[in-house]
């Protein structure tokens, strides 16, 4: 039963437990639709992706020799992006809205949408958009972006690797490496945009993703800005459980159930999926998983392709973060920083504690009264846009 529940903690609690089921296809070819949205991915060229897509001679009938390989340039993969506009939010009249894809170091396609203002001149400021932790473009990231464009950024909100309309194999897995190499491919794509200002280039993560967001922000010098919304620290919630609940032994028994259901996988072939939230809260649930069902699993904030709306992350999914903390060289963050919470979210201790170890007087904590942690996926009376707002400008001047 331990073994069970540190799993369970591991990935399905940790709002980190869900698995689209209907994203494994995405819906037809990339076409301009009535929302100006635009295919970037067939083309042997493409703006949107700023690289080619590069053919390999280092192939024997389909087969790959990689000991012999001495090609070295980026490599953007086709992929199939659905046409419709399928997000949780309705489309404002406000932007132009159109589909890119750009590439990691790790050869992940990353599919993304890009929201602009309707009429602005020159360069202008962007802002890459990612998160929750096990959610798509679709939902809360696409929000924000479309929120963020309105008000005279350039924005795109992108799907992780390994999840929504993004590529990578095998599908539903997580890696605090490489989803900090996703926001800076976002970077490198927003600052070799010809109508982007390199020099203002901001990213904000929700929930786990505002973790990803300030790793990468101890790295990515480019990053002039950071806000962290409703933030989690994956490392810390996979390794120490919910209210660092996990003890060793906790963690010893999590470890064994985790490396045994990697020989199970292995032996049958196929990746095991951890199982989502349930259609319904149980009413002896936490409130925090009551608070994840409505949203993911109603109206509200459901997707066809969102892990969090579905079944789950793979079960395995959870090592590196098990094995890893985040935030080390946090103290060496440079560039503003701002963390936004609730007053009443479960998940309010993350970023007390973050802002603790950020250094400068270019940090700051804003708590939002009575806000919980999901009311800042999608409550527009509870996000302080005007704070994002003056946030990022007055970083960027």
């Amino acid at each position: 039963m331990r073994k069970n529940s540190q799993r369970i903690i591991a990935g399905a609690l940790m709002l980190t437990v869900l698995v689209s089921t209907g994203c494994s296809v995405q819906n037809g070819q990339q076409t301009v639709t009535e929302q100006q949205t635009q295919q970037s991915t067939t083309s042997e060229t493409e703006p949107e992706t700023g690289a080619p897509v590069a053919d390999t001679d280092e192939t024997t009938d389909g087969v790959v020799n990689y000991g012999m390989m001495e090609d070295t340039s980026i490599k953007v993969e086709p992929i199939e992006l659905t046409d419709e506009w399928d997000k949780v939010f309705p489309l404002s009249d406000e932007v132009n809205h159109r589909k890119v894809t750009f590439v990691n170091h790790f050869g992940n396609t990353l599919a993304a949408d890009l929201y602009e203002p309707k009429e602005y001149t020159g360069k202008i400021p962007a802002i890459a958009v990612s998160g929750p932790f096990g959610a798509v473009k679709e939902q809360s990231s696409g929000l924000y972006a479309q929120e963020m464009a309105e008000r005279g950024f350039l924005a795109i909100a992108f799907d992780p690797s390994f999840t929504g309309e993004s590529g990578g194999y095998p599908r539903y897995f997580n890696s605090p490496d490489i989803n900090v190499e996703d926001y800076q491919a976002a970077i490198d794509f927003l600052s070799t945009q010809d109508n982007v200002d390199p020099e203002q280039i901001g990213i904000i993560g929700i929930c786990g993703w505002g973790g990803m967001a300030l790793q990468t922000a101890a790295l990515d010098t480019r990053v002039k800005a950071t806000a962290a919304m409703t933030m989690y620290d994956m490392s810390r919630n996979t390794a120490l459980g919910y209210f660092d609940s996990i003890d060793e032994d906790g963690r010893y028994e999590s470890r064994v159930a985790y490396n045994q259901q990697r020989t199970d996988d292995y032996k049958n072939g196929t990746y095991t999926l951890g199982g989502g939230l349930p259609e319904e809260a149980p009413e002896e649930a936490p409130q925090y998983v009551k608070d994840y069902v409505a949203y993911y699993k109603t109206d509200r904030g459901y997707h066809p392709r969102s892990v969090n709306s579905n079944n789950g992350w793979a079960a395995t999914a959870p090592g590196s973060l098990m094995n890893m903390r985040l935030f080390e060289y946090a103290p060496e963050i440079r560039s503003s920083v701002l963390l936004v919470h609730g007053e009443e979210a479960h998940s309010l201790m993350y970023s007390h504690d973050a802002y603790e170890l950020l250094q400068g007087d270019n940090k700051e904590l804003l708590i939002i009264p009575g806000a919980t942690h999901t009311d800042l996926y999608d409550q527009m009376d509870k996000i302080p846009f005007d704070k994002l707002e003056s946030f990022f400008t007055e970083a960027f001047q």
